[in-house]
């Protein structure tokens, strides 16, 4: 039953008629359940029922495929919130990025070199950056000071923050590190600060100790110092 299950699959998928928007589509997916980096356009036209060559139609390399992807997830991410403060709608828009984010694991990392790769970033995330630069103007920012908070907000603006320190749960200890009472030694407060903190796993975001409460605290800090500085 289960064979026939996935031949009729296969037909179906065969039959629904290629297009941009279902081979991205189908790529989020599969790197939503295997990574990023297990992506490959022989593995994407596998599952579309393609043959490889089918998809330069839609996507004409890798870097066009994840930068296409990038743009679907964005669309993910809630409009902007009407009839409210300024802070609120940033506020509100920022999590909810964060929450796409936290959908879509691998997203993060790819955001983040694709950006730094490209001239300018994708057609979604300009589009996203400008409805928020908006949401500051309008909440009586300066053209000078929406500078300076898009500065500050960072990759926090997209749902993640870069981290100093990678502490992710499970990483492999660094062979050539020196044993841990050395470490707690040579740098007693690092010591001390990685003793007491603990990360809620589910919530990180990347590497690090990009989790759930710090994102907002350092969210919420952010924007009450923007506050302070509107005339």
């Amino acid at each position: 039953m289960a064979e026939i299950s996935r031949q009729a699959d296969a037909v179906h998928r065969t039959r629904t008629p290629l297009s941009r928007q279902r081979v991205l589509s189908a790529a989020v997916a599969l790197a939503d359940e295997g990574g990023v980096d297990a992506l490959s356009m022989r593995k994407l036209a596998q599952e579309l029922g393609v043959v490889p060559m089918a998809l330069y139609k839609h996507v004409a390399h890798k870097n066009e495929l994840l930068d296409g992807m990038i743009d679907v997830i964005v669309g993910e991410i809630d409009p902007p919130v009407a009839d409210t403060d300024w802070k609120t709608a940033v506020r509100l828009r920022v999590l909810s990025a964060r929450r796409m984010l936290l959908r879509h694991p691998w997203a993060s990392g790819i955001i983040e070199a694709r950006m730094k790769a490209r001239a300018a970033p994708t057609p979604a995330v300009l589009a996203y950056l400008d409805s928020m630069i908006g949401i500051f103007r309008a909440g009586g920012f300066s053209v000078g000071l929406v500078h300076h908070a898009m500065h500050v907000m960072g990759s926090r603006l997209l749902g993640f923050s870069q981290e100093l320190f990678d502490d992710a749960p499970g990483r492999e200890p660094d062979p050539d590190a020196p044993p841990p009472e050395e470490m707690a030694a040579r740098y007693p407060h690092i010591a001390e600060l990685a003793s007491a903190v603990a990360h809620d796993a589910g919530s990180v975001v990347g590497s690090g100790c990009d989790d759930q409460y710090e994102f907002e605290f350092a969210l919420d800090l952010t924007l009450d110092g923007l506050a302070r500085l509107l005339p």
